[in-house]
């Protein structure tokens, strides 16, 4: 009886097996909901937008409108001159400054009893205990201003800023800042001569630093005020020509201890002073000579922030032993330099030797004899370590007799002005000489400033970092000349933010942009930078934001064609097939982008401009008269772009109060002559105006006397001149877009940066058919549709714009389901399996997936803006197997990851990571791409005991398809999910 009963289980299992295999779910059937889907989708975004209207206007004028093809190389050739004279006109500033400095020294006797109170930064506005205002405090009027990002500022007056530890009234820093008051003058007026000049500023060669506009310092976190102006990049840069500096440390027993940590942080100080047009290498000897980085072995590095990081990465894991024999690690340090002033490598300028020791037993003279006497080409700078003196002469002997510089450092605190002597040395004979060449920085961050990094919260990343531009100080007194004294440093800060506004977004198209890169192939600005990280809720910089190389962004440029050109200053164009991403990475483009490029003159930056084939080239003008045109942009639902530059109202401060929309419409009336304005955006602004204006009257009219569907919320167009139209459909408490198009919503706005996510999702897609995806808004999650609308004229096609519905979840659920199912009294009598089906029942799931494969509609919400392939790995494996959506590989080079590993990765030029800490890295992850020409899709999954059965269903006129698969074999056991995880690559050094 156990056994026919057993029996008897096992063949209704087997059964219950079969109607699980067996069950159907017709194709033709799926078909028609997504053909019903298609009909009712289009209806309701097409009336509800306009997108019918609006095309027809745009047909209506096609007559008086003309399409042009623009040129990129007279473009590029238009944009670096003004980018040139920009930049020129602040260099004339520095210039300014420079020559009232030198001037102001040559015209002061040196008074070592001078008693003399200033504007200290740190101390400004600041009371004791009874209230009275602190020594060297004061009371320091200060005030927003616009100009210098909403920052409390004197623009009357320059104030000063002392590291802590240099002594504020040392008699050289008091009579330093007596003369340098001569500067104050000169700041004002440079500023009055060009209001676009931001902070102007003198650093000594003592350690003050002079700001304008003065500022309230604040101090770190301790209470320190670390900054010293000397270690900036761009004192070090203008008060040295470029250099090659090999490092010799002593590593042997004698050095343990503290005299090991003082020649470490003598290195990393070392390093520090280095820029990326310097070159270096680090010798450890001991008995023998050994490289701390083998692979360099023998050569020179350049000395960017990735090889300075990797040095002192690799000091730090040094180890004393054996005994010292300098004479060895002397002779190959001159080799290879003396290799590289053979071969051309290098800086091809100075060139110097750090000795690190605590002694050296002999003069080592026969050394200099072969390598380096007559001539001494090469200077030799010694450091001698520790409290003992035993050596000393022999140590100091080697430097003066090579034209370096001896120092004694015996405590850690020593270090940072002992190894700055050194600058001094090398800028003499540029000082005698009195070489005063421009120099202009890397892009860096101005983190010193307070608040400045909150702006990075709400503004492009890559355009709030800057430049400089700085010229050394000299003193030109005849009785001290011949010994060329650096007096400092005078510079401006240059916002690339300012920079890029010259090359006009609505010129350059959807996906269109501008580039900047110095001569050693490094990023100052591109929409593509991302100097910062998340880590946990703050924003911080990467350690190598500002050496990202252009070939880690254009890394489509494989044999980097376009890197090497705008390296070499060179003027041309080159066409690249690309691979981009929009929506932060996640949706893949294939494109085919134009690269203009070609060099700023008297800077060492080369301009980049990319215009995309087909639409990004061609642009159409249309024409109106400014009454008609001011009449519609003045209605109340229309915006322009807040931070394209329509009028420049940076120029004149009475200006600065007018929002964009403000400064052109008073322009435009004639009650401000004087606006600096862009006619041909003004032009196309007011013509867009004009066209787009029945749209209000439209959309009001649905309000008025249609009832509006519940869910459909907003109704919204855009044009390449930056107008944007919309009209709330549902009021701001029943809406689930609340930040949708508000002045926080930056992804879906005109900006500095880009065009709307929602207008370059719609120009890639075919004009008139609507583009759909799935938005979640920090868990207000909502759908989007949109379609591009053309112009015609002379044969050629031009996109006019985008236009398009927000709407709610609900709303298309209602639809969904309400279509994905059979009728009731279906016909059952010859179907094998469920029927009537229902998207509904529990026995289907049911999708609605976008062309990169991101899930629009589900039973479960949580899965809404998803990868399908995380929802359910086996479907998605399926339809990539089937070919109905491609695999594309993209590629960051900014990434950052945590290290779980010791390893060292070659494209961040050798960068070594500490195990659990996030560090730069190199990923790969996937995105996916519907191949539209697969229309549909059905087959069987088999997973262990059952089969899957599935159907995939392309919905017409749209970018979506519709998923229904069986709902009882569960198959992610089996096949798991599809991760878009990014994967870090590793590399093997070789």
């Amino acid at each position: 009886m156990g056994g026919r009963a057993l029996l008897r289980i096992l063949g209704l299992f087997c059964l219950w097996i079969t109607a699980r295999a067996q069950m159907k779910i017709p194709p033709e059937t799926v078909q028609q909901w997504a053909m019903v889907l298609s009909t009712q989708l289009r209806d309701l975004t097409t009336k509800y937008s306009g997108s019918l209207l609006l095309q027809k206007k745009l047909k209506d004028v096609e007559s008086i409108i003309k399409v042009v093809e623009l040129d990129g190389g007279d473009l590029v050739k238009k944009y670096s001159d003004e980018i040139e004279q920009m930049l020129g006109s602040k260099r004339k500033s520095v210039r300014r400054l420079a020559e009232s400095a030198e001037d102001a020294d040559l015209y002061h006797d040196f008074n070592a009893t001078l008693k003399f109170d200033y504007y200290n930064s740190m101390l400004i506005n600041t009371a004791d205990e009874d209230g009275n205002s602190v020594e060297l405090g004061g009371e320091f009027l200060l005030e927003e201003n616009e100009h210098f990002n909403k920052l409390l500022v004197n623009t009357l007056m320059s104030d000063i800023q002392i590291p802590t530890n240099v002594y504020n009234k040392d008699p050289n820093i008091l009579n330093g800042i007596y003369n340098s008051e001569a500067l104050n003058d000169v700041f004002i007026a440079n500023f009055q001569k060009d209001p676009t000049l931001t902070w102007q500023f003198f650093g000594s060669s003592t350690g003050f630093f002079r700001i304008y506009p003065g500022i309230k310092w604040t101090p770190d976190s301790n209470g320190v005020a670390a900054f010293d102006c000397r270690n900036r990049n761009w004192y070090i840069q203008a008060a040295t020509s470029p250099k090659d500096i090999i490092i010799m440390v002593d590593i042997s027993g004698s050095m343990k201890g503290l005299k090991m940590t003082i020649a470490k942080h003598t290195i990393n100080t070392i390093l520090d002073t280095l820029g990326e047009n310097d070159f270096v290498n680090v010798i450890a000897y001991t008995d023998y000579v050994r490289y701390v980085e083998p692979c360099f072995k023998g050569t020179l590095v350049q000395a960017d922030l990735d090889n300075r990081e990797h040095f002192k990465q690799l000091v730090d894991e040094l180890h004393v032993k054996g005994e010292a024999k300098i004479k060895n690690a002397m002779k190959e340090s001159f080799k290879i330099l003396n290799e590289a002033k053979l071969s051309g490598r290098g800086s091809m300028c100075n060139q110097a030797i750090m000795l690190i020791t605590d002694g050296a037993m002999e003069d080592f003279e026969s050394v200099f004899e072969e390598f380096n006497w007559p001539e001494r080409r090469v200077r030799v700078f010694t450091y001698l370590i520790g409290r003992e003196m035993t050596f000393a002469q022999n140590t100091k002997w080697i430097a003066c007799n090579n034209k370096g510089y001896y120092t004694h450092i015996s405590t850690l605190a020593d270090v940072q002005e002992n190894v700055m002597e050194y600058l001094h040395v090398l800028s003499r004979p540029m000082v005698i000489n009195h070489d005063h060449d421009i120099i202009w920085t890397e892009a860096y961050m101005d983190s010193v400033l307070p608040s400045t990094q909150e702006l990075f919260y709400t503004k492009a990343q890559s355009l709030l970092l800057m430049t400089s531009v700085a010229m050394p100080v000299f003193s030109k007194k005849k009785e001290t000349l011949s010994h060329g004294i650096l007096l400092g440093v005078v510079g401006t800060d240059v916002p690339l933010m300012e920079v890029m506004k010259l090359a006009p977004r609505y010129m350059l198209g959807a996906h269109g942009y501008a580039f900047l890169i110095t001569n050693n192939g490094y990023i100052l600005a591109h929409p593509d930078l991302r100097p910062l990280y998340q880590d946990g809720k703050k924003l911080k910089p990467k350690p190598n934001y500002n050496s990202v190389d252009l070939s880690e962004v254009e890394w489509e440029d494989t044999e980097e064609k376009l890197r090497t050109a705008m390296v070499r200053g060179e003027t041309g164009s080159i066409r690249l097939s690309i691979r981009a991403s929009v929506d932060r990475g996640k949706r893949p483009l294939y494109l085919v982008n134009d690269y203009f490029y070609t060099n700023i003159d008297g800077t060492p930056f080369s301009f980049g401009m990319v215009l995309t084939k087909g639409h990004g080239g061609l642009m159409f003008i249309g024409n109106v008269s400014v009454e008609e045109g001011l009449h519609d942009l003045t209605s109340p639902d229309l915006s322009i772009a807040t931070e394209w530059t329509y009028c420049e109202t940076d120029i004149d401060p009475s200006h600065r109060k007018y929002s964009q929309l403000q400064a052109a419409i008073r322009y435009l009336l004639g009650q401000e002559p004087d606006l600096e304005c862009d006619e041909v955006l003004l032009q196309q602004t007011l013509f867009d105006a004009v066209v787009t204006a029945p749209l209000e009257a439209y959309w009001n009219a649905l309000m008025l006397t249609d009832r509006v569907e519940p869910g459909v919320e907003t109704a919204f167009l855009g044009t390449r001149a930056g107008l944007t139209r919309w009209m709330r459909y549902a009021g701001v408490e029943t809406r689930v877009a609340k930040r949708f198009l508000t002045a926080t919503d930056k992804d879906n706005l005109f900006t500095v940066d880009h065009f709307p996510l929602w207008y370059r999702l719609a120009v890639e897609n075919p004009p008139g058919s609507f583009y759909y995806y799935p938005v979640n808004d920090k868990g207000m999650k909502y759908v989007i549709a949109v379609t591009a609308v053309t112009v015609s004229s002379g044969g050629k096609t031009a996109m006019a714009g985008a236009i398009g519905l927000q709407m709610s979840l609900d709303l298309l659920e209602k639809m969904f389901w309400a279509i994905a199912k059979q009728p009731s009294d279906t016909d059952c009598s010859a179907i094998e399996g469920v029927c009537p089906l229902s998207c509904e029942s529990s026995d289907l799931n049911c999708f609605l997936v976008d062309n990169n494969g991101f899930v629009l509609l589900s039973k479960e919400r949580s899965e809404v803006g998803r990868f399908f392939g995380e929802v359910d790995g086996s479907v998605m494996a399926s339809l990539i197997k089937m070919g109905m959506f491609k695999k594309v590989s993209l590629f960051d080079y900014q990434a950052m990851c945590k290290s779980s590993h010791h390893h060292a990765s070659s494209a961040r030029r050798l960068v070594s990571k500490k195990v659990g800490a996030l560090q730069p890295c190199d990923t790969a992850y996937p995105g996916f791409m519907y191949d539209s020409s697969v229309k549909e899709a059905n087959s069987l999954i088999k997973c262990g005991r059952c089969q899957k059965m599935f159907v995939v269903q392309q919905i017409p006129d749209s970018n979506l398809v519709m998923v229904v698969a069986q709902a009882d074999c569960d198959c992610s056991r089996q096949y798991g999910a599809i991760p878009l995880e990014p994967k870090e690559i590793k590399y093997i050094l070789l």
